[in-house]
């Protein structure tokens, strides 16, 4: 206690204590937690503790921008693009109604199936194209809208409701202010309970160029789309985040620095290819040269140039320089270094990043793919699924409903079933899939999924096939109903 401490207990022993207690609680964080010391070396730290719409708000559309410039002009950001929306979506993620009404669920999927040939309104992709499209806007430039377009019964769609894929551009960003029925976010607009009641969306994009060459955002106005006519898919990694950001976030800088150093490493070694030779003549530039020359046209400066096995004679007190620039080593090394530190920022493996497989087996190489595909199930279950997938089931019963291609207006419980991951050996996955399905821990439906098929479907093409080959009477050495394992015949069963 210093003297302060002293008199202040002495005059008011309550203040005091108070005093001394919240001094040691401050040497108890100061001790416990390093990362909240402030010294020489993190004097320089600068942090907010500013919420995750503050933040995002003021640079939301430099990160968009720079993050789509890089997936234009940089191959690792284009890969890492691809190898996300590959892995996620595939060649589609695929519904199956599952209400336990045999042919409640026949008819549900058969319309679905037709429904989704021709939901793209610009007329282009089938249901998967649009998923693929939307998760490619969604790692690319953070979040991506879809909204809902009825059509006319004149149009001649047999289920009159497309989707209509926007990028976040549409999104009126400057809209934040409060309003009589609660508060405007960046152009997302909520209740007093913070439910999404509009979304203020452009005409147009903000970006086009209309045939004038004036960029049409200047002077456009937002106008308010009921929520319910709009998807926000995105992936919100804070509470309360009202818009998405860029996968590229986290490593644009470093992905500028990459392709800057490299660069400069390209230019020094033009520099170095330059063969330069520097002439020392005791009769100054008028002496004779030193090997075969031409007179340049343009300059009138003379130019001489040595040709492979030469060989010349100086006279004396002549000399040649050749220009020797310093090589710089420890390329690879760094560039490698650089590339496992944006790979991580990506949440991808090295190996994914830049195709690179020299540094790995079969096991070092499957493990890196864990984490990767954790990651990539946690976004398909827990952000497009139910963000874009789910919602558009929902929507499509009563349209197909008031079309008289469904029975009863209300959606059917859905079974979603994201295509399967690639395998690096399919003989090892398949022992350790036929083991899991012995020992029970897995179950055919649940292994039929993995794969990326419909188990009903598969399980009913099996007994088809099966029908056909007791039908015919052929045995095949695949069928385990007839053959072991081992190639022996099953014995046949008895009661």
């Amino acid at each position: 206690m210093n003297w302060l401490d002293k008199t202040i207990t002495w005059v008011a022993p309550e203040v005091g204590l108070r005093r001394m207690r919240a001094r040691r609680a401050s040497d108890l964080i100061r001790l416990a937690y390093e990362g909240a010391r402030t010294d020489r070396r993190t004097g320089g730290w600068v942090t907010s503790g500013n919420s995750s719409n503050a933040e995002i708000g003021v640079a939301l559309t430099k990160l968009r921008e720079r993050s789509r410039d890089l997936v234009r002009n940089n191959a690792y950001a284009a890969r890492a693009v691809a190898e996300n929306v590959g892995n996620a979506i595939g060649t589609g993620i695929t519904v199956q109604s599952r209400s336990g009404d045999a042919t409640r669920d026949a008819a549900t999927n058969e319309a679905w199936l037709k429904w989704a040939q021709t939901c793209d309104a610009d007329g282009q992709l089938d249901f998967a194209g649009i998923q693929a499209l939307v998760a490619r806007t969604v790692v690319e430039s953070g979040e991506c809208l879809v909204r809902f377009r009825l059509r006319r019964p004149g149009d001649g769609f047999a289920i009159p409701l497309q989707l209509q894929v926007l990028e976040p551009d549409f999104l009126d960003q400057t809209k934040t202010q409060k309003t009589e029925t609660g508060y405007i976010i960046q152009g997302v607009e909520f209740d007093r309970l913070g439910r999404r009641i509009f979304y203020w969306l452009y005409g147009q994009h903000p970006g086009d160029v209309v045939q004038t060459g004036v960029r049409a955002g200047l002077g456009l106005q937002s106008a308010r789309v009921p929520a319910s006519e709009v998807l926000h898919i995105y992936r919100k990694d804070r509470p309360g985040q009202v818009r998405g950001v860029p996968w590229l976030a986290p490593v644009v800088v470093k992905l500028r620095d990459l392709d800057e150093y490299e660069e400069a490493e390209l230019v020094r070694k033009k520099i170095e290819a330059c063969f330069a030779a520097f002439v020392t003549q005791p009769q100054g530039v008028d002496g004779l040269p030193i090997a075969p020359s031409t007179t340049d046209p343009a300059t009138g400066k003379r130019v001489e140039s040595f040709e492979p096995g030469m060989i010349e004679y100086l006279k004396p007190g002549e000399e040649i320089a050749f220009a020797a620039p310093s090589a710089s080593a420890g390329y690879r090394d760094y560039v490698a270094a650089k590339q496992a530190q944006i790979a991580t920022g990506l949440q991808l493996t090295y190996e994914q990043l830049t195709g690179d497989l020299s540094r790995v087996n079969y096991s070092s190489y499957r493990a890196g793919l864990l984490s990767f595909r954790n990651g990539i199930e946690s976004f398909r279950w827990l952000t497009f699924i139910p963000m874009f997938c789910a919602p558009v089931w929902e929507r499509f019963a009563p349209i197909a409903f008031l079309s008289g291609w469904l029975g009863e207006p209300d959606p059917t419980p859905a079974e979603w079933t994201p295509p399967g991951f690639g395998t690096v050996d399919p003989y090892k996955d398949s022992v350790a899939t036929l083991n899991r399905l012995r020992t029970g821990t897995l179950t055919l439906r649940q292994a039929i999924a993995e794969q990326g098929y419909d188990p009903d479907a598969q399980l009913a093409q099996i007994a088809e096939i099966n029908q056909l080959l007791d039908e015919r009477g052929i045995v095949l050495d695949c069928d385990p109903r007839r053959v072991t394992q081992a190639g022996a015949q099953q014995k046949e069963l008895t009661e």
